[in-house]
This record gives C-alpha cells, structure tokens and sequence, in this order.
C-alpha cells in the first residue's frame, strides 16, 4: 500500500513540474492532490497502528507478502490480539459471511478454514465474524485475532496470547512444548467460556503450527485464513470470486469514491472495465483507485491495453505483487513452480487435460511416465489455490494411471500471471515462448526474427477461428515440448516443425465447435526424437497413415478424433510403431475396427479404446499383444463380445469393461489371465452369467462392479480367497446417455 501511494506521489511531483507557471489551475489541480496525498499517508500510518500493523485497501486484503514485510520486527505478527477494524465499504461478501459463520458455531468444526487465492477478501470476512454481534456474545472477551506470516513459530505466536490475555509482557518459553502446554491451561482456566482464535494468512509452511494450537478442549474453535487448501486439518470453505454486480459495485467505489466524480465515465466503459478485471476484488480495487479523478481518455487508454493483450500486471505493480506471492512461495519446490508456469500455455476458460500436462513434464522435468509425481504437483498447486484440479472418475486404480480423465481449470487472472512471469526476458531467451495470433496478424518480432534462433524449451502458439495457416519461418532447435491450440476449420501444420529435431512431445488441440480439418500432418514424420503425440479434436483421415511412421514415439493418443476408415485400412508395412508403449483412443465417435496391425505393436504394455460407440470388435489377434498390462475398454457400448485370444495376455493386470452394455458373456479363455489383479465391470447389464474358469484367477484382489454384477461375483468368493468385491452406485442419467449416444 505504501508503495502503491509513493508511486502516485512521484507521478503527481513530476507532472506537477512540468506545469508553466502561468498555469494556474493546473497547479490548484495538481496542488489539491499532493495534499490529499499527504492526508492518505498520514491516514495509513495511523491506521497501521491503530489495527497492529494489519495491512488493508478498501476491504481487500492484499494477502501476506505485505504482512510479512510489515510484522517480521513484531516477532512474525501483529504486535497484539486485538482484532483489527473494519473497511468503510464491504462489498459481495453477505451470503460467504453467513455460509462461513453457520460452520463456525458447530460443535463438531473445531478448525475451520477460509481458502481463496491472495486478494480475495479472506482477511474482510475473518474481522467480519469477529466484530459480528452474536460472535461477540458467544465468545465475549475470547476471540483473539493472529496475523500469522511464513516465518512465525509456535512460541511467538503463545507469548503474543498471554501479552494480550494476561498482560504479560516478558513472558519467554524455552520450547514449543512448553508454549503449547501453557497456552492450553491457559485456555482451561478460563472456564466454560467459549473461545475464539483466528489465524490470519497462514502459509503452507505453517500447517503444523494450527496442528499444534488443536487442544480436546469443548467449545475452543479456531479460525483460519490461507490461500493454502488444509482438507486434513479441518472444515474448509473456498471463497469464490465476485459476481458482475458486486463487481461492479467494488470497482465504482473504489474509482468513484464521490459519485459525481463519474459524470463523465459512460456505463458500457465501466462495464468492460470490470469484465478486464474478471470477478476478483483485489483487481477491481486497485484498477479502480489508479484510475481515480482520471480523466475519460485515461479509462480508455487503460481500456485499450487491457483490450490489446497488455497485461494487467504491466498496468499495477500492486496487483503483482499480491498474486506473485504465492509463487514466490514454491521457491523450495521449483518443478512445482515451472508446472504452473506452463499452464500458461493452453488457453483461456478451457480445461487443461492432466494426462496432457503429463506428457509435457515427463520429457521437460524428467517426471515417472506413470504420472503419480504429476499428479503429486496438480495436488500442490491445488492446494495453494494456483489451479483448481478436477477428478472425473473417484473410482480410479492405482494401477489404472493417475492423469487419465482429469481435469485442470484455473482463474483467468492467475493465467495470465502464469504468462506474464514467463515473459520477462527477452523473447530469444525464454524458457518458455507463449504465442497468441488472432487473425493473420503475427507478432513483428518474429516476421522480424534475424538468423539468431530462440532458445526456448517450451513454445506454445495460440490460433483464432479466422487464422488461415499462413507462417513466416521459426528456428528454434531446442523445443522440446510444442504446444498448437487451433480454433479453425482447416488448419496446416508450420512448415518449420519438421526442423524441430530435438522435439519431444508434439500436442495439437482444437477448441472449434467442430473437429479441425489437419493438413501436412506427415511434416512430424521427419522428427526422429518424437516420443509423446496428442491429437484433440481433429479430423485426421487421410493423413493418419503418417503417424505409423514414427519410429520412436512412444506414446500415442487420439481424443475426439475423426479417424474415418483410415485406421481401419492401414496399410504402413511393418514394423508399426516399434517403440509405442501406451496407445489412448477416446471418443472416437466413427471407430468401427479395430485394425489387425494393431496387434503387431509387441511393446505395447497401456491400450486405452473408450467411449468409442461405434466399435463392435475387436480383432482375433488381440493376444498378440504378449506386454499388454493395462486394458481399457469402458463405455465401449456396442463391443459385444472380448476376443477368445484374449487368454494369452499373460502380463495383464488391470482390465476394465465398465459400461460395455452389449457384452453378453466372457469368454472362457479369461481364467487364463493368471497376472490379474484389477477387473472393473459395472454397468455391465447384458451380462447374465460369469463362466467357471474365473475362478483360476488366483491373483484377482479387486472386482469393481454394480449391485448386480456382485450376485454373479459372490458364488466364486470361496473359490478367490484374496478377492475382494467393491460394489459402486450407478449413475442412470450417465447410462442413458451412453446409449443414446
């Protein structure tokens, strides 16, 4: 905030400079805001101490790096307990303040946790719930208020308490132990009483210290305010951004603090205004108050950038510095933070595929091709409210594979954060090159570029619906991961990929309406180092022969594709793919077959073919498939029957048929799967019988399956000693439209 109020300051001094003497309302204009300058900062100061050194803007809390820097000399918080007062304005947080105050008063919600990225109003509604009236008559004279920061120890924080409870100002513990058994009598003596401790911006660095402050004591709650999720340690309740109104609302107060100050700022304006800064507070706040008693051509001009791709962060250094935080704050976890960084190379309001992310960090950080460490890293930044992790299917295996069928959704603004700490230097020099083209008009560095090729490991070029495949030439040696997100009808592949020699992973997506029609697809069959390619949303055939040729690859993936016949009459001379270890097929609407060559592909140990409607076979010479130990086939509604060589699949362990609803019978060669161990089969409701030799599966643990799938399963238990039946609820609506679909 101080700094936000100096660099205003500075503004004003130098144009107040620039003024000619003779102009004089000029200077009663520029003289007027100097002086409310210095009352600003005069306020600030004294509400620094009269609120402890809490820092606040408006009713928005600008989250704990300011915090921090403000409290380390008071011992890591707030040099009292007293609960900080209240903004003169708080706006959209009435129905988040009732939700959060009826948790708080259960009796069984010992710890309850506000969650949202920094900025959000956390801190706002954490000093409403203390200064509300029933609040107060439970809790009386108990409610003590904590702003905690990365570095403070459970000692202080207990000194601080018994400072303001008890008034003793040299009191010192030797050990934590110590300051956590005197903190508890403490709260003992002071009787029935109910007492509440609210932890304000806590870090992750800090989740022990609510674990510790946790005491078996009957009507003892604490509150905690973090951009950090902790679902182990308590209740949690996540804030969510503001709606257009309150938007709106926040944005006009803190631009217009005086309503005649608008007379001259049309109401569309301040509409786009407020759909730039996309429902969160803090944007609306300090975009508000930079561009108080501005004048009309200033709000357009900021308009104007914003509208033109300028970042936001390029605007207000505030707003930077709040978010930036919580990155700054994966500084002992760097892979953690080069992941979140790359979700700046998919688009906007579009769901980022797990198993997407997984091919890329595999080949940039080295990570397991099984994806438990992506997942790992999914969970971490969820847990810091960077992204939002969506987890399509609950039932999932270990062995299933972690990425498959999730999800990834982030805010808009944490985004764009994601892009603008990624372009800091100088293009031919970035890490990771994020490229956005809207129409045909392609940057000018790049029609520009000289002989001198960009460095960078990641490149991700973005695409509109009306780009006509027109490229300049790129050199770019060392891309290892590319990213190509397209939006139109037709689409040709950049000449210049087949120079990409020491690329990697290859992820072309559409986000049209329709799958894209792709052409110069056989430019990939040049790259001798491809080992991941995913296609999404594209209509392949004819061209898919092309991808039979790459020699190297290792994992192959087909989402929503058009493949038309061109599978089904492959005819690339063997051998096939030699080096593909996992094969993905998912909603292929226009699959009928599979090919036969299919089968020759002898290292493949992963194959996935699911929610592709229109298959009705498989070919006879699927045991061929001798590595095979993944086997996906779920949703495949018009599969009416697994092949008999299917017995000959020695090394598989996990098979699912989830929602194969033609399947009438297994066959009897599947008691020859000596390796299994997993076997889903819910919603399997043409199957009226399980043959006999099921029960020579002596290594089968687990059968998920439906209700009446179980009966079937229950008469081979004695038979299956280590065989456990996990029966799962069935989803109707999701059935049905599996069959109409």
């Amino acid at each position: 905030m101080f700094i936000f109020y100096l660099e205003n300051g500075k503004e004003t001094v130098l144009k107040c400079s620039k003024i000619k003497c003779w102009n004089v309302y000029k200077k009663f204009v520029h003289a007027n805001k100097l002086i409310r300058l210095d009352h600003e900062l005069l306020r600030f100061f004294q509400a620094e101490l009269q609120d402890n050194l809490s820092v606040k803007f408006r009713g928005i809390d600008l989250g704990g790096q300011v915090v921090s820097s403000v409290t380390k000399r008071a011992g890591g918080f707030s040099s009292s307990c007293k609960v900080p007062g209240l903004p003169d304005v708080i706006v959209g947080l009435d129905s988040h303040f009732k939700e959060v105050k009826r948790v708080l008063l259960k009796d069984d919600n010992q710890v309850v946790i506000v969650s949202a990225p920094g900025g959000c109003g956390k801190t706002t509604l954490a000093r409403m719930l203390c200064h509300d009236d029933e609040i107060k008559g439970i809790f009386r004279d108990n409610i003590f208020y904590v702003t905690v920061s990365r570095t403070t120890s459970l000692k202080t924080v207990v000194q601080k308490l018994f400072t303001h409870h008890l008034h003793l100002n040299d009191c010192e513990f030797q050990t934590d132990e110590e300051a956590k058994n005197e903190l508890e009598n403490m709260i003992r003596q002071m009787g029935p009483q109910r007492t509440l401790l609210v932890l304000d911006d806590v870090w992750s660095e800090s989740e022990s210290l609510i674990q510790d402050l946790k005491f078996l004591i009957p009507g003892y709650t604490i509150l905690v305010t973090s951009r950090f999720r902790f679902s182990s340690i308590g209740s949690t309740y996540e804030l969510s951004l503001l709606n257009d109104e309150d938007a709106r609302t926040l944005l006009c107060h803190s631009a217009f603090p005086c309503e005649g100050n608008r007379i001259n700022v049309p109401d569309d304006l301040v509409s786009k205004m407020v759909k730039c800064c996309k429902g969160f507070p803090l944007a609306l706040t300090v975009i508000g108050a930079s561009l108080r008693d501005q004048s009309l051509l200033k709000w357009k001009k900021t308009l104007q950038k914003l509208s033109e791709g300028q970042s936001i962060f390029d605007l207000n250094s505030l707003l930077l510095l709040s978010l930036r935080a919580s990155v700054d704050a994966l500084e002992d976890l760097p892979i953690a933070c080069d992941c979140f960084l790359d979700l700046g190379s998919f688009p906007e309001d579009e769901k980022i595929s797990a198993s997407a992310l997984m091919d890329m960090w595999v080949v940039l950080y080295n990570l397991d091709k099984e994806g438990m460490y992506t997942i790992e890293y999914l969970l971490e930044l969820s847990s810091r409210n960077l992204l939002s992790l969506v987890l399509a299917r609950k039932d999932a295996s270990e062995l299933e594979g972690y990425c498959n069928e999730h999800h990834v959704t982030q805010h808009d603004l944490l985004r764009e954060l994601a892009i603008h700490l990624s372009s800091q230097e100088p293009i031919a020099q970035r890490k990771r090159l994020l490229i956005e083209i809207h129409g045909n008009d392609i940057p000018a560095w790049w029609i520009d570029q000289t002989q001198q090729p960009i460095d960078t490991r990641l490149m991700s070029i973005s695409t509109d619906e009306t780009f006509s495949s027109v490229w300049y030439d790129l050199k770019a040696p060392k891309v290892q991961a590319l990213v190509l997100n397209i939006r139109s009808k037709i689409y040709a592949l950049p000449h210049f990929i087949k120079d990409f020699n020491d690329l990697r992973v290859l992820n072309i997506t559409s986000y049209g309406i329709y799958p894209t029609e792709l052409h110069e697809l056989p430019l990939i069959s040049s790259l001798p180092n491809l080992r991941r390619l995913r296609l999404e949303h594209l209509s392949l055939f004819p061209s898919i022969q092309s991808i039979f040729k790459l020699n190297n690859l290792e994992k192959l993936s087909m989402i929503m594709c058009e493949i038309g016949s061109a599978l089904e009459s492959c005819t690339v001379e063997p051998p096939m793919l030699p080096n593909l270890v996992e094969l993905e097929i998912e909603s292929c609407y226009d699959l009928k077959e599979v090919p036969p060559e299919l089968c020759s592909l002898d290292r493949l140990t992963k194959l996935s073919i699911t929610n592709c409607h229109e298959l009705v076979a498989l070919p006879e010479g699927f045991g061929s498939l001798s590595n095979l130990e993944i086997l996906r086939l779920h949703s495949c509604t018009r599969l009416s029957k697994l092949p008999d060589s299917i017995g000959r699949l020695h090394n598989l362990v996990f098979l699912d048929i989830s929602d194969c609803l033609s399947i009438s019978s297994l066959p009897d060669q599947i008691g020859e799967l000596n390796g299994l161990r997993v076997l889903k089969m819910s919603g399997c409701h043409g199957l009226e019988e399980l043959p006999d030799s099921v029960t020579n599966l002596t290594l089968l643990e687990d059968v998920i399956c439906d209700e009446e799938t179980s009966y079937l399963w229950s008469y081979y238990e004695g038979d299956l000693c280590d065989l456990k039946i996990n029966v799962v609820e069935e989803d109707r609506l999701a059935n049905f439209m599996k069959i109409v679909g």
